[in-house]
């Protein structure tokens, strides 16, 4: 198997771009409007009305990428380490998530899942099992009492009496009533609009970041409010660019930045690094099909195969191609795993090839095939001829094939190292469970970093 070359790249690698000072201010600006950075960017927002939060989205609207390019389930949070971030992050985001949706009237539908297994993948979901017993209460959640991760086994039988187009091979399989599906673009348009309506959030659409550059000077430079008594102003002059004027940008001074930038979150953060520290990143391509046809008639929960074991011992790299379904019934099957390789050359360092991945978001039937000997391992009634090619989406991976479980990764550096203020803090790997953590991602960012920082360094 040819290696997977990953991307280096990092922001204005050409030198295009010139130093500008900066001419105005913002005390919170984070970069990229997927479903994190707006859950983010809202939490800023309500947390701290009076300061100012900018997001900046380098697409027309929010949430074009990773967002609204997955299955939109809500995860119950069984698959991971129990001492990992999206252990953590999954069990209490989903719970957040489920308030949210009550309580904004957010399309949503608690449908449950069944992981099934073979006679001899019987031991995964035990294993499964045990593990969501032993789970514990996630911080900050209100709720105490019951399991935190409700699980129940199931014979072979029993899982056909739920769902009788189930293959007769399956021997087993494990229940988890509290996964779900979400409408995420009716849950990041409420977000959204959360942040355009707070005192001092807004948005900048179709505008990029293009480079990044530590500030630090005394407050009376701009005229600005000082950040405390006798302190120099200290964050990260962010040049943009919004659509039109590529060749003038602007630039202004960011006390803090957040960068949520997903699939160019290295790309960003790599431009702040030296060069043999600069992160690698993969991509991942998944491919969903939707279906019309025999052998699901009866089908009203998630199905989820066991994963192949082996060297992919942990599904850490991908669940397996399963059975989802939309809000209004439609049955996909997805996503697959397709690894890409970086343009070759230059080791994928040049920012002009950070997009390379865009190429490959056409769906096609190349990959029905497979999916479809995947699909009748469980629901053998499943024809060829009713999967049709959906949609793509493309995963950020920190690690390569077979480089095992890799956790979110949360990277915090500053534009005064010595003194620890001006921070950047950037959001890594997130993908699935991506969407399910999202409140908890914001909730994590603001209450445990950010808030903490400004009883430190900000004199009200």
């Amino acid at each position: 198997m040819q290696a997977v070359l990953p991307l280096r790249a990092s922001l204005n690698s050409h030198g295009k771009f010139r130093y500008k000072a900066p001419d105005s201010v913002a005390d919170f600006l984070i970069v990229g409007g997927g479903v994190v950075g707006l859950a983010i960017a809202q939490r800023l927002s309500n947390r701290f009305p009076r300061l100012s939060t900018i997001l900046v989205e380098r697409h027309v609207r929010v949430g074009e990428e990773i967002s609204s390019r997955n299955s939109e389930v809500i995860h119950s949070g069984l698959y991971y380490p129990p001492e990992s971030l999206k252990t953590r992050l999954c069990l209490r985001g989903r719970d957040l998530l489920y308030d949210r949706c009550k309580a904004h009237n957010i399309p949503f539908q608690q449908t449950g899942k069944l992981v099934v297994a073979a006679s001899e993948q019987l031991p995964y979901i035990y294993n499964l099992h045990a593990k969501s017993l032993k789970l514990s209460w996630p911080p900050h959640s209100s709720t105490t009492g019951n399991s935190v991760l409700q699980t129940n086994l199931l014979t072979g039988d029993e899982a056909r009496q739920m769902e009788p187009d189930l293959s007769p091979n399956i021997a087993g399989a494990l229940w988890c009533p509290q996964t779900g599906i979400v409408d995420s673009h009716t849950l990041m348009q409420s977000m959204e609009a959360d942040l355009l309506n707070s005192e001092g959030g807004d948005i900048a659409y179709a505008t990029r970041v293009v480079r990044l550059d530590p500030y630090e000077n005394s407050a009376a430079f701009l005229g600005l409010p000082p950040l405390g008594s006798g302190k120099k102003e200290s964050g990260w002059v962010v040049q943009t660019c919004t659509a039109g004027t590529e060749e003038s940008g602007d630039a202004l001074l960011a006390r803090t930045v957040i960068n949520t930038a997903g699939l160019s979150a290295t790309l960003v953060l790599n431009s702040i690094l030296p060069p043999e520290n600069r992160i690698p990143m993969y991509y991942a391509r998944g491919s969903y099909a939707s279906y019309h046809g025999p052998g699901t008639s009866q089908v009203s929960h998630l199905i989820y195969p066991c994963p192949h074991t082996g060297p992919n011992a942990h599904a850490f790299q991908s669940l397996g191609t399963h059975l989802t379904l939309d809000l209004n019934g439609k049955i996909r099957f997805g996503p697959d795993i397709e690894w890409l390789s970086a343009p070759s050359g230059s080791e994928g360092t040049q920012e002009d090839s950070s997009d390379f991945w865009t190429d490959h978001l056409v769906p096609d039937e190349s990959r029905l095939k497979e999916m479809h000997r995947a699909v009748t391992e469980y629901l053998p009634g499943v024809q060829l001829e009713g999967l049709q090619p959906d949609y793509v989406g493309m995963r950020p991976k920190l690690v390569p094939p077979s480089g095992g479980f890799q956790d979110f990764v949360f990277h915090s550096d500053y534009a005064d190292s010595l003194n620890k203020s001006g921070p950047i803090i950037s959001l890594l790997g997130i993908e699935s469970p991506g969407l399910t953590s999202s409140l908890a991602i914001a909730e994590m960012v603001v209450e445990e970093l950010i808030a903490p920082y400004q009883r430190r360094n900000v004199v009200a």
